[in-house]
């Protein structure tokens, strides 16, 4: 069938109107149109609950019940009532099985009327938590992927420190200047006992992607050995009570004593090549919390030096969508359970972000600069005067 505008349009008998009479039928057919849509049967009508449910259950994607909830005011009413989206971002999130309630900014609860409260505050929860699951499915596909370290927090081990310290992680370049960087663990006659490496994100509620990690090729060691763990595992979770100051260097206390993990990943070969490896992750994974523990299960590269068994890690990037601090997480000790909150329902501004990111990476370096200068004896570190300047590489010999 030819458009309106065209020449030609069929009737029912299958001879074609000419070009003028097209114009004057067209709301015939509207109304035809019409008149069929009214005998269409809406299935939730039709199909008991149970049925229902599961059809709609059957859909895997938040934007799609969106538009179910588009529908008409039944369908909405039947997506909020049996909490569809709540439902949906469960199964794709296990992770948030443990919110115990959803905060909205400047939320207040009506006084219910007399002889329904419950009713009533019920079917407010309910509102309350198809906004919020809703916003969530709209950060999570329009919120920017990007890096999301913060700042590293722990190290299982530190060879030299802090010229081998795990702030060194960050630095995307395996030399600075006359200077080597990377993290390196201790050394160990055993080369199966694994390192630890732990980050503080850059917000409390993030979704990750991928993690991709460096291994450090010792450019000045005879047959440039690289020194790369046998396999990769990962964890995500929150810090029992806020981390006032960062452990960048190994501590007597366990560590799990410190943490709760919430996501443990499958472990991943790790390859013995000088290059920035990625991991991905079967599933995007919600970290509740904002703590990433990296675990380096095994050393593959002995020293020539000394014969033990060594871990070294070049560079490190945490892949994902940042929700903080449109949306953010209180944790609820000793339960587990958390509180999501919504902040604001305004996207963060990327400009804004960007340069609040590239402000705190500069305070960073000039941190670590001050670290590296001032352990060479006779140096007295002055950022306000201090100019970083790459120099050529030198042939010195370093030791791990």
């Amino acid at each position: 069938m030819k458009s309106v505008r065209g020449n030609w349009r069929w009737r029912d008998n299958k001879r074609p109107y000419s070009r003028f009479e097209a114009k004057d039928n067209w709301a015939a057919d509207c109304f035809r149109l019409f008149r069929k849509m009214e005998n269409l049967i809406d299935f939730l009508y039709c199909l008991d609950p149970d049925t229902s449910m599961k059809i709609l259950m059957c859909l895997d994607d938040p934007s799609d019940l969106a538009r179910v909830s588009c529908v008409s005011r039944c369908w909405r009413h039947h997506v909020i009532a049996n909490g569809l989206c709540k439902r949906l971002w469960l199964r794709m999130f296990p992770q948030l099985s443990k919110v115990d309630h959803v905060v909205e900014p400047n939320s207040s609860l009506k006084e219910p009327a007399e002889g329904a409260s419950e009713n009533f505050a019920e079917a407010q929860t309910l509102e309350s938590e198809n906004r919020v699951y809703t916003f969530l499915a709209r950060a999570i596909t329009s919120f920017p992927i990007r890096g999301l370290m913060l700042e590293p927090i722990y190290a299982s081990s530190t060879d030299n420190y802090p010229e081998e310290s795990i702030h060194n992680t960050l630095e995307p370049r395996d030399r600075v200047g006359r200077r080597a960087s990377y993290w390196s663990s201790e050394g160990h006659s055993n080369p199966a006992v694994p390192e630890t490496l732990i980050y503080k994100l850059a917000g409390d509620l993030c979704v990750i992607y991928e993690i991709n990690i460096q291994p450090f090729e010792a450019y000045f060691q005879p047959g440039l050995p690289i020194y790369s763990a046998k396999a990769v595992r990962f964890q995500m979770g929150h810090a029992k009570s806020p981390i006032d100051d960062p452990m960048g260097e190994s501590c007597n206390d366990s560590v799990d004593d410190k943490f709760v993990w919430t996501y443990t990943s499958q472990e991943f070969p790790m390859a013995q090549e000088n290059r920035l490896q990625n991991f991905k992750l079967t599933e995007p994974v919600m970290c509740i919390g904002g703590i990433l523990k990296i675990e380096l299960l095994g050393g593959v590269q002995r020293q020539e030096m000394d014969g033990l068994y060594y871990i070294c890690v070049s560079h490190v990037q945490i892949m994902g969508r940042l929700l903080s601090p449109a949306l953010g997480v209180d944790i609820l000790e000793p339960s587990g359970k958390f509180v999501l909150k919504v902040n604001s329902y305004t996207q963060p501004s990327k400009t804004g972000d960007s340069c609040a990111n590239s402000s705190v990476y500069l305070q960073r370096r000039v941190r670590d600069l001050g670290q590296i200068i001032n352990i060479l004896p006779g140096n007295v570190f002055d950022a306000t005067e201090y100019e970083w300047v790459e120099e050529d590489d030198s042939d010195d010999e370093f030791d791990l």
